[in-house]
């Protein structure tokens, strides 16, 4: 029967699952290069397997126009489906895992800096006492960054330290942080009983970077005195909290970090840690897909992560 073929092949030809996956991302990004990112592959090859897919249906399912890309009708309408079918397959995935008893798996999730540096390492260390198989890949980078990580689907779970406005998210608080303000011991500031934020005016002021969650909350708590960031002396932006501690402990100005990350600094006397007045305080939340299907292992993760944060606010514990 050399050369037979099935005809209900022929006529219906099986679309490989990577390239549904493929068009599933880009269609959820929307950017070419960003979904070769997610998928580990070139740019090439990417849009080598939207081709391939383009010609199976007979139909375009991109527009392309000045560098930008959208779904056209028939891509919406294939979207719909690989939604349906991608997450389908995660669920008969996980239930052969959960029928066999599998614990093994990747779990993905982002952290913004400060949580990924203090809090993360308890919490998940006692994760992987209970799931030693268990792989995690953890991505750091600041809040902005983590919720387009959320959204476009390449982190199952975030972690952040601000607020989060997006329809498409489900948001939940899960942990309270204070905002101290910090300087040096021989500062003029050092024995003010608490500081308001005009003491801050008169000093060199040390900034996170734009889309850390702690500059907005800064931002928000100076606006709420009728102020702005433009007022401050701000001679440097750091990207993380020990940069920043650094920078206040060689004297080149103050800032405001979280309380949380100080025990080391306090206990040596390298920094003084001063409560602002009025308090600022702000929340953490986990942040995921609204609508995705998340395998149980996502889930275990989850509940594992509120659980450890309702113990350490109960018993007072910091991060």
């Amino acid at each position: 029967m050399s050369g037979w073929k099935n005809p209900v092949a022929t006529q219906f030809p099986l679309m490989s699952d990577r390239r549904l996956k493929v068009f599933h991302t880009v269609a959820g990004v929307l950017n070419f290069t960003r979904a070769a990112e997610l998928l580990h592959m070139t740019q090439p090859a990417v849009t080598h397997q939207i081709r391939q897919l383009e010609e199976e249906f007979n139909a375009r399912l991109f527009d392309r126009n000045n560098n930008r890309i959208s779904l056209t009708a028939a891509g919406e309408r294939v979207m719909e489906y690989a939604d349906r079918i991608l997450a389908l397959y995660d669920e008969m995935q996980e239930s052969v895992k959960t029928l066999t008893g599998d614990r093994t798996g990747l779990v993905t999730l982002g952290a913004s800096t400060t949580i990924a540096e203090y809090m993360l390492p308890g919490l998940l260390g006692g994760f992987r006492q209970g799931f030693p198989e268990v792989q995690i890949r953890l991505r750091v980078a600041n809040t902005e960054t983590i919720v387009a990580m959320v959204a476009d689907n390449s982190i199952e779970l975030g972690v952040v330290e601000s607020e989060v406005d997006s329809q498409l998210l489900r948001v939940e608080q899960c942990q309270q942080d204070e905002l101290v303000l910090i300087v040096p011991p021989d500062h003029p500031l050092s024995r003010a009983a608490d500081i308001t934020p005009e003491d801050l005016l008169g000093y060199p002021f040390i900034h996170r970077e734009d889309g850390s969650g702690t500059r907005s909350v800064i931002e928000k708590y100076l606006a709420a005195r009728g102020m702005s960031e433009a007022d401050l002396n701000c001679p440097f932006e750091l990207g993380s909290t020990e940069a920043i501690k650094g920078a206040v402990q060689a004297g080149v100005g103050i800032s405001i970090v979280s309380g949380s990350t100080l025990q080391k600094e306090l206990n040596l006397g390298k920094l003084v840690a001063l409560p602002l007045n009025p308090p600022v305080m702000r929340s953490f939340y986990l942040v995921r897909q609204k609508q995705k299907f998340r395998t149980q292992l996502m889930n275990e993760l989850f509940l594992f992560a509120r659980r450890y944060f309702d113990e350490s606010a109960q018993s007072g514990k910091t991060l």
